[in-house]
Formats: C-alpha cells, structure tokens, sequence
C-alpha cells in the first residue's frame, strides 16, 4: 500500500525554507566571528546561553518551531484573526509607553527580565495581515480615494506610535507596505509624488534655499510655458501647477526647517548631513543648543561608525581575512558589528565574495517571493506576499546602504542575519506564514 504524503509537506515551497535556513546560518557565522572570545570553549560557549551567538542560535531554535508549527496551522486562522492581531499590535505598541526602558537612545523596548522585547518590530506582522485583510475585501474599491485614505492609515498609524518612541529608523520600514498598495491599484502619480518629495528634500539640504527657489520656480514657468496650449483649454491645469510650486517651496522653507529643528534630534539631523558629506548649519545647531548642553560632556565622532564599517569592508578584499581572522570587527572598532553594521563583519571576514553570496541569497529571497505572490489565488495571499517582500527589501537596502555610507544610520536590522531575537522571531512569523498561505493556494482566503 502507498504511503500517504505527510499533510505538513504538502504544497510547501522548500526553496523558500532552504534560503531562511541559509540566511541564519550566515548570520549565526557572522554574529560568532564578531563576538567570540578566544580561548572559549566553542561548543559549550554555544549552549550556554551566555555569548551573543549562544543566545542567537536558541532564539532561532525557537524561532523555528514556532516556524513549524505555522506550518501546522489552517490558512483561514490568519484571514480570520487579521484585524484582531493588528489591535493587539497597536494595543502593544501603546503599552511601551508606560512601561518602556530607555536603551541607547530609543524608548521602543520593554525589558522581561533577561530579554529585551520591540512591539514595533513584531508589529510588522500585524500590519501585513491587515493590510492584506482589508485589500481583499470585496466591499473594497482601491480606486477609490476613502479606500487608500484607509489602507494607508493601517499602515502609518504604527509608524506614527513608533516615532514617538523615538525609533525613527524602525518607523520608516511601515512606508514599505506603500509597494503593497501599489501593486493593488494605487495610483503611480502618488509613488511619483513620493519620490519627487524625498528628491527635494535632498536638495533642499545641498541648495543654498534662494538658489533652490529660483530653481524650483524655473521649473514652474518652463511648465506652464510648454503646457500653455493646454492650460488655456484648462484652467485647472495652470492652478494645479501653481499649487504644485507652492507646496514645493513650501517644503523647502518651513517644512524640512521644522522637521530639522522640531521634530528630529540632534544627533539624526548630524546622521543625516553627515551622509550628504556637509556640515550642520548653523541654525539647526542652535536650534538644538539644549541637547548639545545635555551632551556637552560626551565626545562624539558622527561619522566614525560609517568610517570604521568602510574600513573593515574595503579591507575584505576579495576573499576575506578568514572567520576568526578580522581585526576591525574582532577587536570592537565598529560599533554593533553584531547588529545593526553586521553587514560589515560578512564583508571583511569573507570579502567581496562573501557579500556577493549574501546579496544573491537576498536577491533569490525577493525574486521568489514575487513569484509566489504573483501565483495565488486570492487578493489576501497575493497582497501578504507582497508585503513580506516589500519589509525585507527595505531592511536589507536600508541596512547595506547604511554601512557603506549611501544612507544615514537610522538603525534597522539586516533580515535573519543581524543579532536580535525579536528581529529574527518577526521575520520568521512573516515568512512561514506566507509558506503556508502559499501552500493553500488553490483557496481563495478573505
């Protein structure tokens, strides 16, 4: 008689277990090579949950059965509770408040004894749930101003929550699920709107303001003047580019100042020039003369966390210096090789080509995501996909990009290989919930 195929490897993608298993591993290596003290015994340093890659290798352990047993769990569960997990997300996130510990300048972080917990990483989850949740609704018209009104609100009011526990960089991870919307119907002038905002604002921080308003208002009259045939049909199209250079020079005249003065600290907006290569003007230092009298005392070098990580990367060279063989990243030059700037301890231990075999396993990641989440039936399996995809592309971006110097320090993980258990426990729930969508394909889940 023919044995039946156990009901858990039924329809499982195992290429996408096969990259997470891989992923780990390098992150368990790297996290071993920046922290391993010599002369420890290595396998009892590994099981003794005292070292951080002791520590690392129990929280995937656990990670992983919690993976498994995801696997074992009816599809419907996640359609059915997706609106409930996403208010104990929020509800998480409003708990931090009273009862946060402050740790290294964020107040997003509640201590259970020996371990540290982040509601905003693990909140990642419920928001892709939601979001997905409420695509796939069938009273849902994505082409309709309410519903993007909606879906956006899903997805920033936990960014907004995570801003005032002064993680920023974490927040800005939450604009990811925009790609979701997008690939759902959201209009692409908006994407475009977007990225014009974000290209401004970098120019408002190179450009001299008066020059940068002449610039802007150029622009404004070579418009009207090559769109005055239709404008003169049109009269709202002259007022739309009007209003356009308005809220343009807007941005550039008080918003970005605000932001810079008000809402961001010192130490974000100095992150975020430094990675421009210029100075801090001098009306944002005064700005902030408070926090500067506060930290009179500490001697600061912004750039020398981006320094020492180019460093420890060029001197990779090609193949590396072996595992145990670093010396930027083994002997503590680079601050949180661990965690934030492991990218930097893969990149001198084992070289170009060491990093070359990370960004590959990232690359297939995505690229098979995209293939699953194209492949399902239904709109909440296709836009949950979406949405895994979308946070691990913008971690691991982010991440490398911060390393090397492309984009400021704002603080994100690198997805399964920084150290962290709530990170690697996040991006664990995230992606085998979308194997056992995947595996149950064929439903189509609301």
């Amino acid at each position: 008689m023919r044995q039946q195929q156990p009901a858990i490897s039924k329809g499982i993608d195992w290429s996408l277990a096969w990259i997470y298993l891989l992923l780990v591993a390098i992150g368990l290596t790297a996290i071993f090579a920046a922290t391993y003290k010599e002369g420890d015994p290595v396998l009892q340093s590994f099981l003794g949950f005292k070292t951080d890659y002791s520590k690392q290798f129990y929280f995937f352990l656990f990670s992983f059965v919690l993976g498994f047993f995801i696997l074992l769990t009816d599809s419907k569960f996640f359609s059915a509770t997706a609106n409930l997990l996403y208010a104990i997300g929020i509800l998480m996130l409003l708990v931090v408040f009273p009862f946060h510990s402050p740790i290294k300048g964020t107040e997003s972080i509640i201590k259970l004894g020996a371990f540290n917990f982040q509601p905003a990483e693990l909140c990642k989850i419920f928001v892709a749930l939601a979001l997905a949740k409420y695509l796939s609704r069938p009273d849902t018209d994505f082409t309709k101003t309410r519903a993007q009104l909606i879906a956006a609100g899903i997805a920033l009011f936990p960014a907004a929550l995570t801003i005032l526990q002064s993680e920023t960089g974490l927040a800005l991870v939450y604009f990811s699920f925009f790609l979701v919307m997008y690939r759902e119907g959201l209009p692409s002038a908006i994407l475009v709107i977007g990225f014009s905002a974000a290209v401004l604002i970098v120019a408002t921080l190179l450009v001299e303001k008066l020059t940068l308003a002449i610039i802007l208002t150029g622009l404004a009259l070579l418009v009207i003047y090559f769109t005055r045939r239709q404008w003169k049909r049109r009269t709202a199209l002259l007022t739309q580019i009007i209003f356009i250079w308005l809220i343009c020079v807007g941005i550039q005249f008080f918003a970005v100042p605000m932001a810079f003065k008000k809402v961001l600290k010192l130490y974000q907006v100095e992150r975020i020039y430094s990675t421009v290569g210029i100075d801090v003007p001098a009306e944002y230092m005064e700005a902030h003369l408070e926090e500067i009298a506060k930290n009179k005392d500490k001697k600061k070098d912004i750039d020398y966390n981006v320094r020492q990580s180019k460093i420890a990367i060029g001197s990779g060279g090609f193949f590396g210096k072996g595992l145990l063989s670093a010396t930027q990243t083994r002997y503590d030059f680079v601050p949180e090789q661990r965690t934030d700037f492991i990218f930097c301890t893969v990149g001198e231990g084992f070289g170009f080509a060491g990093s070359f075999v990370l960004l590959t396993l990232y690359i297939i990641l995505l690229l098979r995501m995209i293939t699953i989440a194209e492949r399902q039936r239904s709109t909440f399996s296709r836009a949950y996909a979406y949405g895994v995809a979308a946070v691990i592309f913008f971690h691991m971006a982010i991440n490398i990009a911060m390393t090397i110097g492309l984009a400021p320090v704002i603080g994100i993980p690198l997805p399964f290989i920084s150290y962290g258990g709530t990170s690697l426990l996040t991006f664990t729930i995230m992606l085998f919930i979308l194997i056992r969508l995947d595996a149950d394909r064929q439903m189509v889940l609301r």
